[in-house]
């Protein structure tokens, strides 16, 4: 890992936590953590896999780890009672 890449602190909704770098994808991220992540069409369409992080809807599949000033996010899992 290049010295000058920021690992981001992630708190995930069953308490844990995981430490990823900046810029990697959710689903991989989520998956490392034990921490299953809804997908439908993989392609940001459909919004099965969106996700909550630091407050803000994200659709996990075409997005990305995004280190902020505290370097610290919290993520929390979208329920659909539809899906």
């Amino acid at each position: 890992m290049n010295m000058k890449e920021k690992l981001v602190k992630i708190y995930w909704p069953n308490g844990n936590s995981t430490y990823a770098p900046n810029g990697k994808d959710w689903i991989s991220t989520a998956k490392e953590a034990k921490i299953n992540i809804p997908t439908g069409c993989l392609r940001g369409s459909c919004g099965s896999c969106e996700i909550e992080v630091n407050g803000e809807v994200i659709r996990a599949c075409i997005s990305y780890v995004q280190a902020n000033e505290n370097n610290k996010v919290e993520v929390s899992l979208l329920l659909d009672e539809n899906w």
